[in-house]
């Protein structure tokens, strides 16, 4: 699993000009699952963005999680994280996983997402066309991939 992060004072996602979803202070994290990705990469990718002090402190420090915060989360599936521009221009999407698959499993990080921080988690819809908007406080993004865990 491929996740972007980024730290925001407000964001949203609409689809068919209806909000979605949205979120004040938290996290967006556009999310791309891959062909490989288990219940392991669920887990071990929740603690990490759970855990993570990206938010300041009274010290203006990144020294606080999102649960200090008391944040939410925005979480959009996002198959074109899994992209490869290795050959051509046309990039190729072969290593994202196919809905039947990534469907079980997104719904299944959000699912843990909210039973572990216990905070609020809005999200898209997967494979709709979305419309995301996001006020990125920082700027702060940051990329993990449970598949590179170094």
């Amino acid at each position: 699993m491929r996740a972007v992060i980024q730290r925001v004072t407000e964001a949203s996602v609409t689809i068919d000009q209806k909000i979605n979803g949205s979120i004040d202070l938290g996290l967006l994290i556009l999310l791309g699952i891959e062909d490989i990705d288990t219940q392991e990469d669920i887990d071990w990718l929740v603690r990490k963005i759970s855990g993570m002090r990206i938010f300041s402190d009274p010290n203006d420090k990144m020294n606080l999680s999102i649960s200090d915060v008391d944040g939410s989360f925005l979480v959009i599936s996002q198959f074109t994280l899994h992209a490869s521009t290795k050959k051509g221009n046309r990039p190729s999407f072969i290593k994202a996983a196919r809905p039947d698959k990534a469907i079980p499993l997104y719904d299944q990080f959000c699912k843990i997402l909210h039973n572990h921080s216990g905070l609020k988690v809005a999200t898209g819809i997967f494979g709709a066309d979305m419309k995301v908007r996001l006020l990125n406080d920082g700027p702060v993004t940051i990329i993990i991939d449970s598949q590179r865990k170094d």
